[in-house]
């Protein structure tokens, strides 16, 4: 069977695309890693691929919040790629830096009652999955970690057993780790996640939601929560970093034998729904 090519996204800071590019080639697929500006001349396209991926690092050196650029460029010069892609309900991950840009992109947790039908070159009509116009600010954010400095360390991730979605199916615990300053994920008062959205929740090893407890929940996200999908359930993001434990040998503990909860099922999960 022909490997399904993932494009993974670099932009100007990125520094996780060759760990996530190493994953979907584990996982079975095949991953392409292609500049921003490789994409904006048109030397690539975009609807070719099957899976989309945002990777980490820091993107713009964090300039204006991290992934507020990357987030803008997603906004303009992507936009119409961004909209085919979420609409053909192929999948889309974002881990770290790339969830932070999802998510003031306004794609996620996007809006699960789309604006009107739009219009498209041709003048054809098209929904908008994405929930928004470009140039408008997601609701939700990521900020500042509640402990006020950088983490990294490893965590535990739950899956949430109703939410839907198939990057989650029969997915076990994962340990990974995490690197972030701005992982706080916040909406505005009043607003409410729907609970089907949160895919993962920072959990102890026993699957007991942390309650917020640092360090279990380790910047502070109400409701421990770790990574969320769209309502459609085809774009993931998260900030904990599962493709950096795809082997036995990179959990710090794997010597006594403590090396389970690796992240690759997740990445075979997103490749079988491509």
């Amino acid at each position: 069977m022909t490997p399904k090519k993932v494009l993974i996204l670099h932009a100007p800071g990125s520094n996780r695309d060759g760990d996530l590019a190493q994953a979907i080639r584990l996982a079975g697929g095949e991953p392409h890693i292609v500049p921003l500006s490789t994409l904006a001349q048109g030397t690539a396209h975009p609807l070719d691929y099957a899976m989309l991926a945002l990777p980490g690092g820091f993107s713009y050196g964090d300039a204006l919040g991290a992934g507020r650029l990357w987030a803008l460029e997603l906004q303009t010069t992507f936009d119409e790629f961004l909209h085919a892609f979420v609409a053909s309900g192929r999948p889309v991950i974002g881990i770290c830096n790339g969830f932070q840009a999802l998510v003031k992109a306004g794609i996620l947790p996007g809006n699960p009652h789309p604006l009107p039908l739009s219009r498209g070159e041709r003048g054809e009509e098209r929904p908008s999955p994405i929930g928004r116009r470009v140039g408008d600010e997601g609701k939700a954010t990521l900020t500042f970690n509640a402990a006020g400095h950088f983490e990294c360390r490893w965590v535990t991730l739950t899956p949430n057993p109703t939410n839907p979605s198939p990057w989650l199916t029969d997915l076990p615990p994962i340990h990974c780790p995490i690197a972030h300053g701005e992982g706080r994920f916040l909406l505005p008062d009043g607003e409410y996640l729907d609970s089907a959205q949160i895919a993962l929740s920072y959990t102890d090893e026993n699957g007991n939601l942390a309650g917020g407890a640092y360090p279990v929940n380790p910047n502070g996200s109400p409701r421990d929560i770790a990574g969320i999908t769209n309502a459609a359930g085809n774009v993931l993001g998260l900030m904990p970093h599962p493709e950096d434990h795809i082997y036995p040998y990179q959990h710090p503990r794997w010597t006594r034998g403590h090396a389970g909860g690796m992240g690759i099922k997740l990445f075979e999960n997103g490749l079988r729904m491509a």
